[in-house]
Formats: C-alpha cells, sequence, structure tokens
C-alpha cells in the first residue's frame, strides 16, 4: 500500500472481504534467512481488512502487474488473485492482490503471539530487519488513517514491554 513501486492513476480507501492482514508468512528471503526465519504479514482467510486500492494507468498495466509479481513472487508463497473491493465513496472494484497460500510450506499457522514475536524479533533479511518492518507497517497504517491497535500490542511483545497475549493482532 505504501510502497507500490509504480505511479498510480487514483488511490482510494478500500475494504477486502473474506480476507485480514496477518503475521503468516515465513520470511527468509527480505526479512530473514533460511536458518532464522523473519515473519510478514500476508492476506489470510477470514475477516476483513481496510487498505488501498490503486488505479493504474491501462497502458502500464502489464509493466506494473510484472514488477509486482517479480517482487511477491520469489518463493511462490502467494497466490495472485484478482478480488472484489469496496471503495470509500461505495464503488465496488476488481483489484489485484496476492492472497496467502496456506499450502506453501512458509505459511504460518501458529497464532500464538509468543511464537510471532520470537520470530519478529529474529528476522533480519535482505530488505532489513523484521521489527522494523513491524515498526514502518504502524506509522504507514497510522498515517493512512487505518487501525493498528493489535499491531502496537504485538511491537510491545516483541519489545519486551507487554505479556503475551493470545491473538495475532493484525
Amino acid at each position: 500500500m505504501w510502497r507500490p513501486d509504480f505511479e498510480a492513476q487514483e488511490v482510494a480507501s478500500a475494504r477486502l472481504m473474506g480476507y485480514h492482514r496477518a503475521f503468516c508468512i515465513l520470511s527468509s528471503h527480505y526479512r530473514g534467512t533460511p536458518e532464522r526465519p523473519g515473519l510478514v504479514l500476508g492476506l489470510d482467510r477470514g475477516g476483513s481488512c481496510r487498505g488501498r486500492a490503486l488505479l493504474v494507468a491501462a497502458p502500464l498495466v502489464p509493466e506494473v502487474m510484472d514488477r509486482l509479481y517479480r517482487r511477491e513472487m520469489v518463493t511462490g508463497v502467494y497466490a495472485p488473485r484478482f478480488v472484489p473491493v469496496t471503495l470509500e465513496d461505495g464503488r465496488r472494484v476488481s483489484a489485484w492482490t496476492f492472497l496467502a497460500r496456506r499450502d506453501h510450506p512458509q505459511y504460518f499457522a501458529d497464532r500464538d503471539n509468543a511464537a510471532l514475536a520470537a520470530l519478529i524479533r529474529q528476522g533480519s533479511g535482505e530488505a532489513g530487519p523484521c521489527r522494523e518492518y513491524l515498526a514502518n507497517t504502524i506509522a504507514q497504517l497510522e498515517a493512512l488513517g487505518l487501525g493498528c491497535g493489535g499491531l502496537r500490542r504485538l511491537l510491545a511483545l516483541v519489545d519486551g514491554k507487554m505479556p503475551k497475549f493470545s491473538r495475532n493482532p493484525a
């Protein structure tokens, strides 16, 4: 949402039904290594998610889709799909996104926050530390006016400032 790597013609707040943000992807490339994986967010089944929809000019669509595919599909942990989203003005549009593949070895099903915090604490890869990823995610969601209370609690747990809690907060 905040690092699209392309110019959008239009940007709008949107809601995706049937999926939610979850720390459910083991990262052995961008935010970890095979020996010490980190954990990143993915769109997992269930619930709903607020985010942004970005409209790309028609002539640029193939190039943008190719660039995003190469960035996100390093290990094939996502399933690229067109999904219906509802924009803030009520319009329903189709959006291309990457959904977590539960059948992939990098899918992390454990929702125990102590396990999530441990992976976030240890993870550091090509794009930097997981803790930095979590803190940046919080800052960006807040800047966009999107809620992130659960992520703040997870960051406190990662930093050892809060007792463990039971649900995946994303």
